[in-house]
């Protein structure tokens, strides 16, 4: 774990990570559940930083069955999944406590949403800014630098931190 920067509190068994136990990657993610012979095993969580939570019974550290809730506490289900569909495209927060007044468009599911920084974009997991090419969290911490496909991805489909006229120009 030296080398990986994870951290490991629980028991072992003839030097094995193995029983109750929480672990902890340099990420931030943290596994809370049963280990064996050094993998996930049994029932198990990971809490994902964002506040998101992955429950499942883990098998030889493959997943068996498991259940994804956000942060908010919107579960994830794959056969009955009628979140932000092709035929409702409202958000979760607008499914629980109803649509706004017209005129009052709600842009994200957190609402009021983020205040992006002035040339940045707001890329779902934080910040990204184009000059540097750099995303970070949105409590400013270095997450990663984009290759070119998630940079004009971003460019293309996320939300800017900044007002731009849209619709038709003149041409002068």
């Amino acid at each position: 774990m030296e080398y990986t920067g994870s951290r490991y509190i629980g028991e072992y068994v003839d030097g094995r990570m193995e029983g109750e136990a929480e672990y902890i990657l340099p990420t931030k993610t943290k596994y809370v559940g049963e280990m064996k012979d050094g993998m996930f095993h049994g029932q198990g969580t990971l809490y994902f930083p964002s506040g998101s939570r992955y429950d499942a019974i883990w098998e030889k550290g493959l997943v068996v069955k498991g259940t994804y809730t956000f942060s908010d506490g919107l579960q994830y289900d794959a056969e009955h999944w009628h979140y932000c569909d092709s035929y409702d495209r409202r958000f979760y927060t607008e499914i629980c406590y109803g649509l706004k007044p017209a005129g009052i468009s709600q842009l994200t599911n957190m609402d009021p949403p983020r205040k992006i920084p002035q040339g940045c974009y707001d890329c779902g997991d934080g910040f990204y800014n184009p000059t540097t090419r750099v995303v970070k969290d949105y409590r400013n911490r270095f997450l990663r630098n984009t290759d070119d496909d998630e940079h004009e991805w971003i460019i293309r489909t996320c939300r800017k931190g900044w007002d731009e006229i849209v619709g038709h120009r003149p041409k002068l």
